[in-house]
C-alpha cells in the first residue's frame, strides 16, 4: 500500500507534529480536531516550528511554505476517507477516543491501518470499538516528533503480523526505526517514566529539593538531556497526570498514585511549557 495521504486526529503538540513530520517527508495530511479555535492554534504551532525548523536545516532546500500546504486543516472528519493510515492523537481519555474511533471506524476504508498514539491506554480497548482489530497498533512518538528517530510501537492482542509490518513501512517513510513491544498499561517508555516524573513530584513537595537541582542531578551525574521535571514540562502536566491516573487505575497499585502536589499544578494550569509555567519557568 501506498501511503500518500495520511489522517491525523487530534492537532495538540503531538498532533501537529506528527503532521510535520509527514509533510516534511512527502505526505499530504489531513489534520482533524473539533474546533476552528484549535486548528488556527496549530497553524501557528506549525509555522513557529517549520521556522525552527528551516533555521536548524539550512542548505537542505527545505521551503516551510511548502510543507505547510501538504498539510489541510479541517474539523470535517468525513475528509478521512482519502487515507491511507490513520495517526490518532486525542487526549488520554478513554470516553474521548471510543467515540473518536467509533466515529472513523465508518468514515475510513476498511483496509486502513489505525495508530494509536497514546501514552498508556490499552491497544486492545480500542481496537475493541472498531471493526478491524487486526488493522489497530500503539503507536507511541514522542516529543518533538519530527526530531525523534525512534517509535514505541505496541502490539494489541489482536493486531496482526501485517499490520505490524505494514506500521514498520509507514515509519521509515518518516525516517523512523521502532521497538515492538506488548500491550500492557503504560508499555515500558511510560511504565518507567511516569513513575520517575511523579516520585520527583512527591520530592518536590517534600521539600528535599527543589525542581531545578532534582533535573541538575540527572543531567549532570547520569548525562541525561533532560531531567524528570524538565521532561514533565516538555510533555505537559495534565498529560502526565492522566497517564499516572490510567496506570493507578489499571493496575490498582498505590506505587502509581498521584502526587497532590502533581493534581494541584494542574488544576491550578501549571501545565509546562505551553502554559508557560511548571515546575520550571518559561516565560
Amino acid at each position: 500500500m501506498e501511503f500518500t495521504t495520511a489522517g491525523v486526529v487530534g492537532a495538540g503538540v503531538m498532533g501537529v507534529g506528527v503532521a510535520q513530520n509527514l509533510a516534511q517527508t512527502g505526505h499530504h495530511v489531513v489534520l482533524v480536531d473539533v474546533s476552528d479555535e484549535v486548528l488556527d492554534n496549530a497553524r501557528r504551532e506549525l509555522r513557529n516550528s517549520l521556522r525552527a525548523y528551516t533555521l536548524f536545516n539550512k542548505g537542505t532546500g527545505a521551503d516551510p511554505r511548502e510543507i505547510f500546504d501538504k498539510i489541510e486543516f479541517t474539523t470535517d472528519y468525513e475528509l478521512l476517507a482519502k487515507a491511507d493510515f490513520i495517526v490518532e492523537n486525542a487526549t488520554e481519555d478513554w470516553a474521548v477516543k471510543q467515540q473518536v474511533y467509533e466515529r472513523i471506524d465508518r468514515i475510513v476504508r476498511p483496509d486502513v491501518v489505525f495508530a494509536v498514539n497514546t501514552s498508556a491506554i490499552s491497544i486492545t480497548r480500542v481496537a475493541s470499538v472498531t471493526s478491524r482489530p487486526g488493522r489497530v497498533i500503539g503507536m507511541h512518538f514522542m516529543n518533538p516528533v519530527p526530531m525523534k528517530p525512534m517509535v514505541e510501537v505496541i502490539r494489541g492482542h489482536h493486531t496482526t503480523p501485517e499490520t505490524i509490518e505494514t506500521a514498520r513501512r509507514f515509519l521509515a517513510e518518516l525516517g523512523k526505526d521502532c521497538i515492538v513491544v506488548e500491550d500492557v498499561p503504560g508499555f515500558v517508555s511510560n511504565r518507567v517514566l511516569m513513575l520517575t516524573i511523579n516520585e520527583a513530584a512527591f520530592l518536590v513537595q517534600d521539600g528535599v529539593a527543589p525542581a531545578q537541582d532534582i533535573d541538575r542531578i540527572f543531567t549532570s551525574c547520569f548525562d541525561h538531556r533532560m531531567g524528570p521535571l524538565e521532561t514533565a514540562d516538555l510533555i505537559g502536566l495534565d498529560t502526565i497526570l492522566k497517564s499516572i491516573e490510567v496506570l493507578y487505575e489499571s493496575f490498582n497499585d498505590s506505587k502509581y498514585r498521584p502526587a497532590p502536589l502533581l493534581k494541584k499544578m494542574v488544576a491550578a494550569g501549571l501545565l509546562g511549557r505551553k502554559s508557560g509555567e511548571g515546575f520550571h519557568s518559561y516565560r
